[in-house]
């Protein structure tokens, strides 16, 4: 007969297994527990060890870098440790309740006032830049290449430094400048004395003168001249003055005027208006030395009445006592015309002219002469 197998009853295998449950997730909770409580000990011992350790850190303030070693876990307490104050326009390369490890490189930029005017206004702000240029760039400043700022754009920036920008323009400006003519007198032996004539007329001459003009803000600070040309040249306005004398009234004695007898030299026959005795000699030149004119003046040469000296034929006479234009014969001289005066040349005297100026010192001074007076006619032999 076969060996019937007892069957177990479902509510006791139910049983069992309720109680294995309870048990492994009671274990488990254990498990757990302990497990949170190591990594919380061990973050601890981490944390105790790591922040009483030395740590060599560089902080780099303001551009200038210094080498820390420090213990102090936290960016916070590292600055309060160096004295470093954070402020509210200050620039730091990480947040401040961050840890602090070894080898960390900090940088703090710590922000200044800067006073910026321009354009007639001034603005007040902080910046963490280094330089006057960098702090205007942040603003909405433009600058120019010929505007300037002063301190330079270079310059370092410290707490309350003041800037200027000052505006420059330039302008061209053209003036125009009259240049009046030059009147020339020039004298005409040719034209009547006491008379003038225009030769030329003059024309007016006109410079242009370019500039440039520098404003600063508006302000005119210097004027440079650029060009200066001569738009168009002068003329000299060239005026004759006249110098020619007039013919002296030539005496003419008249029909009823007395001749004396004919007398006959250096065989010419003539008879003479009138004979005047005991006349004085003297002897001149065209030159400086007896008439004041030089051979660049165009009077050089020219007598009283208009004619060219000539040895042998010109005399210089008072014409109250001789006409001009009459002849005479001076004895021992020969036949001469009356051509020309001098002041000198008073009552019986007569001036001889010679062109050999040695001559004319030699001659000096002779008395006692006879002379003839004959008339506007030379005599010729019969």
């Amino acid at each position: 007969m076969g060996v019937f197998r007892v069957l177990e009853s479902h509510g006791q295998r139910s049983s069992s297994m309720t109680f294995a449950l309870r048990w492994k997730h009671g274990n488990l909770r254990l498990i757990l527990l302990s497990a949170i409580i190591s990594i919380a000990m061990t973050f601890m011992l981490l944390v105790l060890v790591y922040g009483t350790a030395d740590k060599s850190v560089s902080v780099v303030l303001n551009g200038q870098e210094t080498v820390v070693s420090t213990k102090q876990w936290s960016l916070q307490r590292l600055l309060d440790e160096q004295a470093i104050t954070i402020g509210p326009n200050d620039q730091v390369s990480m947040p401040l309740s961050a840890a602090v490890k070894d080898g960390d490189r900090i940088v703090v930029d710590q922000a200044v006032q800067v006073t910026v005017k321009a354009d007639g206004k001034a603005e007040t702000f902080y910046t963490t830049a280094r330089t006057v240029g960098a702090a205007i760039g942040q603003t909405d400043i433009s600058i120019r290449a010929q505007d300037k700022v002063y301190p330079s754009l270079n310059t370092e920036l410290k707490s309350r430094m003041n800037v200027t920008v000052v505006r420059i323009d330039k302008q061209l400006a053209e003036t125009e400048h009259v240049l009046p003519f030059t009147v020339v007198k020039k004298n005409d032996p040719n034209l009547d004395t006491g008379k003038t004539k225009v030769v030329q007329k003059g024309r007016q001459g006109l410079i242009v003168k370019k500039f440039e003009k520098t404003f600063a803000d508006g302000k005119l600070v210097e004027t440079k001249l650029l060009t200066k040309f001569m738009e168009t040249s002068k003329r000299d306005q060239i005026v004759a003055v006249g110098t020619k004398k007039p013919e002296p009234e030539v005496v003419v004695l008249s029909a009823k005027s007395p001749e004396t007898a004919a007398v006959s030299k250096q065989g010419v026959s003539f008879k003479a208006k009138k004979v005047l005795k005991n006349v004085t000699l003297t002897a001149y030149t065209a030159g400086v030395e007896s008439t004041g004119k030089s051979k660049s003046d165009p009077e050089f040469g020219i007598t009283a009445s208009g004619a060219k000296v000539k040895e042998g034929r010109t005399i210089a006479v008072d014409p109250k006592v001789i006409p001009i234009g009459w002849w005479v014969y001076i004895e021992g001289i020969g036949f001469r015309r009356a051509e020309d005066t001098g002041s000198a040349v008073k009552g019986n005297k007569i001036d001889v002219y010679y062109d050999s100026r040695q001559y004319a010192l030699k001659f000096g001074r002779k008395k006692g002469f006879t002379v003839y007076v004959l008339g506007p006619n030379k005599p010729t032999a019969a």
